[in-house]
């Protein structure tokens, strides 16, 4: 992502380009890469040259679903990322898991989803607060980025969670796979970057 975050940075918009931990890693899962993005984001009300009213989240593949878990965390009544210090007013999912109940009924990733979460069980209060598609309406507008031929996240899964969610616009490309929109070179990115930068004025 590091070449997108200087991208924006060139548009004039600040670019925060976090990292977490992630599954394998030491506290990574349920709930430590939670924590960490939602710390990550909630930092940014202590860095004076930032207006946490114009901030947005974007992020690929694991990353887009997290973009949309922070955009969605307000809606969370306690427990990993409730009760947000900065509120995001745009999201954007690059090729995202958007639901995480279906990815771990469809077993994407080979279980991915278990992998992130631990063991699941239908009903699960779990999937329930990590999942952005529970989470609708987030409430704020929404990109969807998805290539036809995906084969790593499906573009089911940002089509049918665009049905669900009003504020959210699919962006559906028909030839580009699961890497191709995060190419800066990329036409995929460029309609991303013009879309983040008309939803924060810059």
């Amino acid at each position: 992502m590091t070449p997108l975050a200087h991208d924006v940075a060139r548009c004039g918009l600040a670019a925060w380009n976090i990292e977490f931990r992630r599954v394998g890693q030491e506290g990574g899962g349920w709930p430590g890469t939670f924590e960490d993005v939602a710390a990550a984001i909630d930092h940014l009300a202590d860095v004076e040259e930032i207006d946490e009213a114009r901030v947005a989240t974007c992020g690929h593949s694991a990353g887009g679903h997290l973009s949309l878990w922070l955009a969605g965390r307000h809606r969370l009544t306690g427990g990993v990322g409730a009760s947000p210090r900065v509120r995001p007013v745009a999201a954007v999912s690059q090729a995202g898991v958007c639901d995480l109940e279906r990815a771990w009924r469809d077993d994407l990733g080979d279980g991915a989803v278990e992998g992130l979460l631990g063991p699941l069980a239908e009903g699960s209060d779990r999937l329930a607060a990590a999942s952005p598609a529970a989470l609708v309406p987030l409430g704020v507008p929404q990109l969807l980025v998805h290539g036809v031929e995906d084969d790593v996240v499906p573009v089911a899964q940002s089509r049918d969670y665009a049905t669900r969610e009003p504020s959210a616009e699919l962006l559906e490309l028909e030839g580009v796979d699961h890497f191709d929109v995060v190419h800066v070179e990329h036409p995929a990115w460029a309609a991303t970057r013009d879309w983040l930068s008309t939803r924060l004025g810059a």
